[in-house]
């Protein structure tokens, strides 16, 4: 049962696309729900950004293309719509997404900091679901611990460059000095802080902050010295405004076609310098067509954001290596504990039928049967319960030529001589747990300590 990741991002899919697969993450649970029941899953996560939608899970052999499928259907999508658009990766691959994702390495702007605040929301929201287990869990606090790693030793975040940071930019090589300009910001959210944060720098004489909530629009002006301000105001104060940046959760435009058209006719064409952060889409796309109007979707903003990378480049590479080794180490876990399960299930059957076996032949004993009799007939029998059913699955694995398995079994049942019929038996599996990873799985297989 491998560990897949399924999804779209700004690597492989328009904006109009994305948008159409976004799930906002307050239905984040429901979605991991209906996910697991349609799929057949015990373990699942889902993430979803501007930038990406992806599904993690542990999927059982042959459901992978279901997860696909599930992903389509949300966004209303035939198989054939999304062609070249939906990747998928598996096993190690799989991890090493994961990693690169939280360690900002995946993002449109290298090194961005607020996909881990996203990857915490989706873990979150997975464990209130019950779709959060033992493999997943790991996976994901493995992938926190290395993204703290890499973003406190290689100096990626020393250049602060986001979505954010690019809009401030922008903004002041279209009108210059920002120091006469009014910023009117939509929403209350992260990316909306942020960029209030960064025009907050840029000294703009006002900034002004409109929210479906007003409390939260005041809650966030208080700390910023903005202006609150509710949405409904957002048409009649629309013109006042230089610069407007809007990031929602809502599923359609907030600010729509005729309302800056209006704006525009009261500025007497003064121009307008717009960003559409959000996905999908806050500002009616038709608006980026009228005169006098600068338009950036977060798309728009991937070139600058391109040119802006350059400077993390040498980080990202030392984060790679760093990225690597903690592939490895989780999979040296993950196959040890997966390894234990079987070792446990393997063990404790053994255990019963020993037990059940022992006690047949102590009563034949005890009812005058020969001792000699009894004893070879307790090993013959207790070695056929053992290896029936390995015979079974290697007869099968032979007649539908599964060759991996049986050099699987070849190298698992090779004798290596070590056994000593003469000493007292133990529960050392022969093998060193530090370098196999298998010590958690070993331990709980020996009774001595349970699994991390």
């Amino acid at each position: 049962m491998p560990i897949v990741v399924t999804g779209i991002s700004h690597h492989t899919a328009p904006l109009e696309m994305r948008e159409r697969l976004a799930i906002t993450p307050d239905a984040y649970a429901d979605k991991v729900v209906e996910l697991r029941t349609a799929v057949g899953l015990l373990e699942a996560v889902i993430l979803s950004t501007c930038n990406r939608t992806e599904v993690y899970a542990m999927a059982p052999s042959g459901r992978q293309g279901d997860i696909d499928a599930w992903l389509l259907q949300q966004g209303g999508l035939e198989p054939g719509e999304a062609d070249g658009l939906v990747y998928r990766h598996e096993g190690r691959d799989a991890v090493h997404h994961l990693f690169r994702v939280a360690c900002g390495l995946d993002s449109m702007v290298l090194g961005e900091p607020q996909i881990m605040g996203q990857l915490k929301d989706a873990w979150q929201a997975a464990r209130d679901a019950g779709g959060l287990g033992k493999f997943t869990d790991r996976l994901f606090q493995r992938a926190f611990a290395v993204s703290k790693d890499v973003r406190t030793h290689t100096g990626i975040n020393d250049h602060p460059v986001s979505v954010a940071y690019i809009a401030a930019i922008l903004a002041g090589q279209i009108f210059g000095d920002l120091a006469r300009k009014t910023v009117q910001l939509v929403g209350a959210g992260e990316m909306i802080t942020l960029c209030a944060q960064h025009f907050r720098q840029k000294r703009v004489a006002g900034l002004r902050i409109a929210n479906r909530s007003l409390d939260r629009a005041q809650a966030l002006a208080n700390e910023l010295e903005a202006e609150p301000m509710s949405l409904d105001a957002l048409p009649e104060r629309l013109h006042e405004a230089d610069v407007i940046v809007a990031c929602t959760g809502a599923s359609t435009p907030v600010v729509g076609l005729d309302m800056v058209r209006e704006a525009l006719k009261r500025r007497r064409h003064r121009p307008l310098f717009m960003v559409d952060l959000g996905v999908p889409r806050d500002i009616d796309p038709r608006v980026g067509k009228l005169n006098d109007v600068y338009l950036y979707t977060i798309d728009d903003l991937r070139q600058v954001a391109e040119e802006s990378q350059e400077r993390r480049q040498g980080a990202a590479r030392d984060a790679l290596v760093t990225i690597d080794h903690e592939v490895r180490e989780y999979l040296r876990w993950l196959h040890g504990a997966r390894a234990a399960e079987g070792l446990r299930q393997m063990r404790g059957q053994a255990e019963r039928d020993a037990e059940a076996l022992v006690d047949r032949a102590l009563r034949q004993i005890q009812a005058g049967g020969d001792l000699e009799t009894v004893v070879r007939q307790l090993g013959s029998t207790l070695t056929h319960r053992i290896l029936h059913s390995p015979s079974k699955r290697l007869r099968q694995a032979a007649e539908e030529q599964h060759d991996d398995i049986l050099r699987a079994a070849d190298r698992l049942f090779e004798p290596d001589g070590s056994l000593d019929l003469e000493s007292e038996p133990d529960t050392d599996d022969g093998v060193d747990d530090e370098d196999t990873g298998l010590s958690d799985g070993l331990r709980a297989v020996r009774g001595d300590g349970g699994m991390s």
